[in-house]
């Protein structure tokens, strides 16, 4: 009987480590391998009053137009409905994804913003890592390009190692410079810093670069040192990412993103972990089981 209830505990604890590990482990590798995953998401507290279901039919308008180009063009921008009942919407997809990608990626927003937002929201911008999605109902108050909408900062207290801003920095005047002379979107790495940067595509050349030069001092200032990062302004975004082994080479356009690099080394080095402390706490257990078991044949002879 005392046998019993001694190994009960630790084999919830083992069951409870085994289940904990499993999830983190696969919230690890989902959250950034995918172009469909969500970024972030921006919702208007207004609702546009319906009663006709005019905005509705915009609105569902406007999703089929978008969804329709996603097909041909990685960026467009359009208006829907009457004059008193306008929407103004666009999609734009990452510059090194094919039209079936960016399709399979903007075939996904109007179903999040309808779940995320709320179908009669008067404005919606959901952003996934292959792609975003806005729109607005005419007449709702515009902000600056400029205006960060979102940021994410990974491995501070000088994870880069010694060195590494100044990798950092060379890399991001870079990414200004190639932004500007590829019209929009540009990926480079500069001695294991993966940089990305994008702008929006109805934006000329000098106004993008003004806004990438933006996002990366807002990126210096607010992930510091950290070794890696999104920056997300109104017009444009900027992302890096430090290797310390080197920038691991991608073969498909899904992966391709600093996000999803992000997420496949992190939830590598997670799986190690995790095969570590598994295996640690099975041998752990076979002890327990042995001495359990020779303490119990020890009894068994004493008593005989």
């Amino acid at each position: 009987m005392g046998s019993s209830f001694s190994l009960r505990p630790f084999f919830l604890s083992l069951s409870f480590i085994v289940l904990f590990t499993n999830l983190e482990l696969s919230s690890m590798v989902e959250s950034g391998s995918d172009i469909t995953t969500l970024v972030y998401k921006g919702c208007a507290k207004q609702a546009f009053t319906d009663p006709g279901g005019v905005y509705s039919q915009a609105l569902s308008a406007l999703f089929q137009t978008l969804l329709s180009q996603s097909m041909k063009v990685k960026f467009y921008k359009t208006t829907t409905g009457t004059a008193q009942t306008t929407i103004n919407g666009l999609f734009q997809c990452r510059g090194d994804l094919s039209n079936s990608d960016c399709y399979n990626c903007v075939s996904k927003l109007p179903t999040l913003s309808d779940k995320l937002c709320g179908s009669n929201t008067i404005a919606s911008r959901i952003q996934l890592v292959g792609c975003y999605m806005l729109y607005e109902v005419s007449g709702f108050p515009q902000i600056s390009g400029m205006e960060m909408l979102y940021k994410t900062c990974g491995g501070g207290n000088g994870g880069g190692g010694v060195g590494f801003e100044e990798k950092r920095d060379t890399a991001f005047s870079v990414l200004e410079n190639g932004v500007v002379n590829n019209h929009g979107f540009f990926t480079t790495n500069y001695q294991s810093v993966y940089v990305s940067g994008q702008c929006e595509g109805d934006i000329g050349d000098s106004d993008c670069g003004e806004c990438i030069k933006n996002a990366v001092q807002k990126a210096q200032v607010e992930c510091g040192d950290s070794n890696s990062g999104q920056i997300y302004l109104h017009k444009c975004f900027i992302s890096y990412n430090y290797y310390i082994h080197g920038v691991p080479k991608r073969s498909s356009s899904s992966s391709s993103h600093p996000l999803a690099a992000a997420s496949t080394e992190t939830g590598q080095d997670t799986g190690k972990t995790v095969a570590i402390i598994l295996g640690g706490a099975a041998g752990i257990g076979f002890i327990v089981i042995l001495m359990m078991f020779a303490r119990n044949s020890m009894k068994k002879h004493e008593d005989s």
